[in-house]
């Protein structure tokens, strides 16, 4: 017990960590718990479209903002960090209008493309959504930087809470499937709030467009480098919504979408908490010469104390429990967990720590993993196409998935070992 305060309280990321990580945590618990229910209202067919939804929105929201909600966190001050975060909004708003018109049009013309098509009236919402998103991130990225992190552990709590209240009661008036998307779209919103209600808190400078414009060009690197990598990424993590949902039945689609669900988004959660921390923490220590091994050391020790024995029950027990949790109509969901958590496992311990590609300029390398990543992914679905098996194409796609997690954590490893003994 005395070695756990004493990673909280000084070694590891402290209290400030404990605030988000918690409020990610309650954020969660409430989501997962609101899927007992929402598996019961909604059918796995209605699960796979929003999965399809979603996926469009992860990919478009890396054009919208181009990563410079990054870019505010690293700002050499609080005149820059501003600046960037103005810039972004600004393209965040100039690109979802852009968007929005488009999807219009598309949809008004009954020419939408693909899965697409089937989302029907629900395409329209993709455009506000990112826009949401895009914004909120932003938002994140100015707490983060003065690490106001109740601000964010709020804004994480009221989406959770806005979010699966509404999917709930739009499912119990009948909208389906539109209650999940729009549901989402709402919740977003309320958490977008959070932030606005609080930013003349932050008392942030005030920025000329000469300003803006200057601190975009200075992290150019962000669009350049970042962006691409993310886009490939959040392709490549939508392929088997985006292609496997035109070769095999939705309802298959559905039963790994939750089981992805279920898995990824609490790691997901933690991973982006101990990100925020760490990048701000390990960002300040590059910039004094100060060591950064003990802190990332510490810290992903504490991770895998829970995380190794919960993949293992998992993996042991995926099957009956959700079964019973989710009901019979979503049995079939445990396999593709089983599938999924050795990929988990691994990027639990690689995905917190890619600031380190930020704050040692090594975006290019970086961008290769990503690249190398989604070819490795197509290939592996195309494998599993040819087969004529889903649960084989998530297979392969998970264990291509969990080997360059593998080997990114490996360089990583590298990059600090690297600056460690040059500032010795």
């Amino acid at each position: 017990m005395n070695r756990w305060r004493k990673w909280l309280n000084g070694d590891g990321i402290g209290g400030e960590a404990a605030t988000l990580m918690g409020g990610n945590i309650i954020a969660q618990a409430i989501a997962m718990l609101a899927y007992l229910v929402l598996t019961r209202l909604y059918s796995p067919e209605d699960f796979a479209l929003f999965n399809i939804f979603y996926s469009y929105i992860e990919v478009l929201i890396i054009v919208s903002t181009c990563k410079y909600e990054l870019a505010v966190v690293a700002a050499r001050d609080a005149s820059e960090s501003t600046a960037v975060a103005r810039f972004a909004l600004r393209m965040n708003t100039c690109v979802s209008l852009l968007l929005l018109t488009l999807a219009l049009a598309l949809y008004l013309t009954d020419t939408l493309p693909g899965d697409y098509a089937e989302l029907g009236a629900i395409s329209l919402l993709v455009p506000p959504m990112v826009w949401l998103m895009g914004s909120s991130r932003i938002y994140a990225g100015l707490y983060n930087r003065v690490r106001r992190y109740r601000v964010m552990a709020s804004a994480e709590i009221t989406n959770a809470v806005g979010g699966a209240g509404l999917k709930i009661l739009l499912g119990v008036l009948g909208m389906k499937p539109a209650g999940l998307p729009l549901g989402t779209v709402l919740g977003q919103g309320a958490a977008n709030l959070v932030y606005r209600l609080r930013m003349r808190t932050l008392q942030l400078p005030v920025s000329t467009r000469a300003q803006r414009r200057a601190a975009a060009w200075e992290y150019k690197n962000y669009p350049l480098y970042v962006a691409p990598k993310e886009f490939i990424n959040s392709l490549s993590a939508g392929l088997p919504f985006l292609w496997l949902a035109f070769y095999f039945d939705k309802a298959e689609v559905g039963l790994f979408g939750l089981a992805l669900t279920m898995t990824f988004r609490p790691a997901n959660l933690l991973n982006s908490a101990l990100e925020s921390v760490l990048y701000a923490r390990a960002a300040e220590g590059v910039r004094e010469g100060k060591p950064i091994s003990r802190l990332l050391c510490r810290t992903l020790l504490a991770v895998n104390a829970v995380a190794v024995p919960v993949c293992v029950v998992g993996w042991l027990a995926a099957e009956p429990v959700f079964t019973f949790l989710f009901g019979s109509e979503w049995e079939g969901c445990g396999v593709y967990v089983q599938a999924l958590l050795p990929w988990i496992w691994l990027s639990l311990n690689a995905t917190p720590l890619t600031f380190l590609s930020l704050i040692f300029n090594k975006q290019r390398t970086e961008f290769l993993f990503y690249i190398g990543l989604l070819a490795l992914r197509v290939v592996a679905i195309a494998v599993g196409i040819r087969m004529g098996s889903f649960l084989a194409a998530v297979r392969l796609y998970a264990a291509v998935s969990a080997l360059t997690m593998a080997a990114l954590a490996a360089w990583y490893a590298a990059l600090v070992r690297r600056y460690e003994r040059s500032a010795a």
